[in-house]
């Protein structure tokens, strides 16, 4: 018999599906897509002319930007991995900044500053958890309860402090101390260093490759160092420990948590807690790294843009890191005015976009999202081969622009905490 005859009108027969193929992370494929990442770029710049998409500066900037990400996303990490969403990362950050630089003037050592801003951001994430895990307060009115809060409270302080200490003012605060930077040893040869002496030559990837390492090496602060590490560190607590594991079963499902006798309101509290220093943690950076004082809107939006990379990271430490990486980096290239080098990124999207079509038309089998994808990548080689600039009205908001594009590049694969956002009562399994 065949296969069309068992269809009715009431059910006609559909060709079944083939099932994707799972993606499988190894350290192998993780150096592969880097490599791929550097080729692509450096065939990039040497296509385009735009020298900055790999130059020391881009990289060193790109760093800069993305830790405060980073911290943001790592923070809404340990949040929703707990089941609370916490989109009030923005306030924490903002309470960071105002708090890092204020420890940091009034001890007179960057060191306090940073603690101070944890601190403040943490205090921003002890309230979130009062509202959400105690009073049950819905879990997105406290997140834009606390922005609003963390914007007013720090206006509020900075006119009362900064505005008295002289250099400083009722919108920023005066110079704060900065920790201290480590670079390789044969920075300190100028001229004669080989990193400096290849990168300037504008070979193919070897320059390219010469440039990011400068970039990586260079002038690097230890407060960036210890961001870095912080990403593995989480990994370890929240998936190699019993304590990790109980913390995300009350993402998962906080009824089954309790009936094995998991303190569920006690786990959500450290990790709003933690959240919210992580966060505060990323306002300290830009408040004594990626700037030399405390302004009034310093944060940017970077703590939605942390959300985001934490979405695109699918919930896990390694991609959220490559998605604060990614935001980094454009946000560094708009801010250096590399017009060019923006306008270049078009052709990388290009590439990107293509790539992503044939995976999804091949690998996944889903001829639609892979021909929409493809047109897409159509669209945007076109504007690359008509255009010779971007405006810089545009450029402003590559990152937003970026943000975007991402999500719904990486919506179709994502896999949020099952209990995420949801209000939970201690005794209500039953």
């Amino acid at each position: 018999m065949s296969q069309n005859a068992l269809a009715t009108p009431e059910a006609p027969f559909q060709e079944p599906k083939r099932p994707a193929r799972k993606f499988t992370f190894t350290w192998r494929t993780l150096l592969l897509a880097v490599g791929a990442l550097i080729l692509l770029l450096s065939f990039t710049r040497a296509v385009t002319g735009a020298a900055d998409l790999t130059s020391t500066g881009a990289i060193t900037a790109s760093i800069a930007l993305a830790v405060p990400i980073g911290l943001a996303g790592l923070g809404g990490l340990w949040a929703e991995r707990a089941g609370v969403v916490n989109i009030g990362l923005e306030g924490m950050m903002i309470m960071g900044t105002w708090s890092g630089a204020w420890g940091a003037l009034y001890f007179d050592n960057p060191w306090a500053g940073v603690v101070a801003g944890a601190i403040g951001g943490a205090l921003g994430g002890l309230l979130h958890a009062i509202a959400t895990v105690t009073f049950g307060v819905d879990h997105i009115i406290s997140g834009v309860a606390i922005n609003i809060l963390g914007l007013g409270v720090t206006q509020f302080l900075s006119k009362v402090t900064f505005a008295e200490m002289k250099g400083g003012g009722d919108s920023q605060s005066p110079p704060v101390p900065k920790p201290e930077v480590v670079s390789v040893p044969w920075d300190r040869l100028g001229d004669q260093d080989p990193l400096r002496a290849l990168e300037a030559k504008q070979w193919f990837l070897l320059s390219d490759v010469a440039g990011i390492l400068r970039g990586l090496t260079t002038n690097v602060s230890l407060l960036t160092i210890l961001a870095i590490l912080l990403v593995p560190l989480s990994y370890y607590v929240l998936w190699r420990t019993a304590f990790g594991l109980r913390l995300r079963s009350c993402g998962e499902s906080p009824v089954a948590a309790e009936s094995l006798g998991v303190n569920v309101y006690l786990h959500k509290y450290v990790a709003v807690v933690v959240s919210g220093a992580l966060a505060g943690l990323g306002g300290a950076f830009l408040a004594q790294v990626a700037a030399s004082a405390y302004r009034e809107g310093q944060t940017g939006g970077r703590g939605f843009i942390g959300l985001a990379a934490m979405i695109f990271g699918n919930w896990r430490p390694g991609g959220l890191a490559g998605g604060a990486l990614l935001f980094g980096y454009t946000d560094g290239l708009q801010l250096r005015g590399s017009g060019a080098a923006v306008h270049a990124l078009l052709l990388v999207v290009a590439i990107l976009l293509a790539a992503v079509a044939v995976h999804q038309l091949v690998r996944q089998g889903r001829a639609r999202t892979a021909l929409i994808t493809g047109v897409a990548a159509v669209v945007v080689f076109v504007v690359f081969a008509l255009t010779d600039s971007i405006p810089p009205e545009f450029t402003s908001v590559t990152p937003h622009i970026t943000t975007l594009l991402v999500l719904s590049l990486a919506a179709q694969r994502l896999r949020p905490p099952a209990a995420n956002g949801v209000i939970y009562r201690r005794g209500q399994g039953g």
